[in-house]
């Protein structure tokens, strides 16, 4: 039989920090990412920046379960943690004023996940 789950070592060591920092703080949102993250390949998340732009405002801090596309427009600056970017949307949210972080960076600087949104 085939090995069921993941088999991308960067993956796998993404969801144990999850659990682990789920557990350790208290904080739920950790657990719905690493949940999201555990999907099949074909059922991950990929965001565009236009909706990013559409359910965000200034300043605001958002958590992508997956990989965020350049299609569309950021008009405004919101710092972004995803597992993937491709260039296109690093360059236009860098461009906004806003920063890309990766998951763990986030799970670093909140522990709690305390005013983070999970837009996916």
């Amino acid at each position: 039989m085939r090995k069921r789950g993941t088999t991308n070592p960067n993956l796998s060591a993404l969801l144990r920090l999850l659990r682990k920092a789920s557990n350790q703080h208290k904080a739920r949102i950790w657990d719905a990412v690493a949940e999201y993250l555990s999907r099949t390949h074909r059922r991950r998340i990929a965001v565009n920046i236009s909706r990013i732009n559409r359910y965000t405002s200034e300043g605001e801090v958002v958590v992508v379960p997956g990989k965020v596309l350049g299609a569309g427009i950021l008009d405004h600056p919101v710092t972004v943690a995803a597992f993937a970017f491709s260039k296109q949307a690093r360059e236009k949210i860098l461009m906004a004023g806003g920063k890309c972080l990766s998951i763990p960076e986030l799970i670093e600087s909140n522990p709690k996940g305390s005013n983070v949104k999970i837009i996916g």
